[in-house]
């Protein structure tokens, strides 16, 4: 108990750390992003141009094929793509934190969980970048949204916390085990195919278990998001599974964090 107690304590100095000295981690974000598109005239607009034709490409696609009512699917499919594509890049990055930053790391003594910010800041910009393209289809299709919308703001903040345990397991186990980044890739890759991102859940066939969707986490993380953005409220499962994933998930983290935190340096 008193280990584990120890442990705790660990991985809260350096998450704590990390947190006051944000603006470390936001500057090496906005770098990152900076670097990227160093010599381009538009910047990281690039990912939101191909962004939109992504999401134009399917939506007439799939669109068709499930013989959907454009003006529903299209935004539909608009905010699944832009914050799967957040999901994806966040937890595949979010593996390697550690990794790409070893020179740092091994060199300077700062705090871990920096890294881990990082990358959620830098593609937390990217994000917002995406998301201009989000009013344009509103737009397009004469849409409105109410009051509900509001409830984006707490959704993003529970999405954020999961996600940025999540990184931190993950760049933990994946220094420790290099090919695991692999299997990541690899589990993102079919996640996106059985979560509703590219199809609705309306699209399912008459009697198909919910149990389908409840136990699809990165259904309920997308669902938080995506109704407050469509003017609709989330409905309590919708709510629930996230805040017990932050709980059981953030308790693991802080015990391996403060566990191994430690040996990281030797596994870079």
């Amino acid at each position: 108990m008193h280990k584990e107690h120890s442990y705790g304590a660990i991985a809260r100095d350096d998450i704590l750390r990390s947190i006051r000295n944000f603006q470390l981690a936001a500057l090496l974000g906005w770098q990152d992003v900076v670097q990227r598109y160093r010599r381009s005239s538009i910047g990281a607009f690039w990912l939101t141009i191909n962004m939109g034709v992504l999401i134009a490409a399917l939506g007439f696609v799939f669109g068709t094929i499930f013989d959907s009512k454009m003006s529903e699917f299209l935004p539909f499919i608009c905010i699944g793509l832009i914050f799967w594509g957040y999901f994806n890049q966040l937890i595949n990055e979010g593996s390697t934190s550690f990794i790409t930053n070893s020179e740092t790391l091994l060199q300077l003594p700062i705090p871990f969980f920096t890294f881990v910010l990082r990358t959620w800041w830098r593609n937390t910009i990217i994000l917002l970048h995406n998301l201009v393209i989000y009013p344009v289809v509103l737009i397009f299709f004469g849409a409105l949204v109410d009051t509900d919308v509001l409830l984006v703001v707490p959704g993003f903040i529970l999405l954020s916390i999961n996600l940025l345990w999540m990184m931190l397991i993950l760049a933990i186990l994946c220094t420790r085990y290099r090919d695991l980044a692999q299997i990541i890739q690899n589990i993102m890759q079919v996640g996106m195919y059985v979560t509703p991102v590219m199809w609705m859940p309306s699209h399912l066939p008459t009697g198909t278990s919910p149990l389908m969707l409840n136990i699809n986490p990165f259904f309920h993380l997308l669902s938080i998001i995506r109704e407050p953005l469509q003017g609709r409220s989330p409905i309590p499962i919708n709510w629930y599974v996230p805040a017990l994933m932050a709980i059981l998930g953030w308790t693991v983290a802080l015990f391996l964090f403060g566990k191994y935190r430690q040996r990281i340096n030797y596994w870079l």
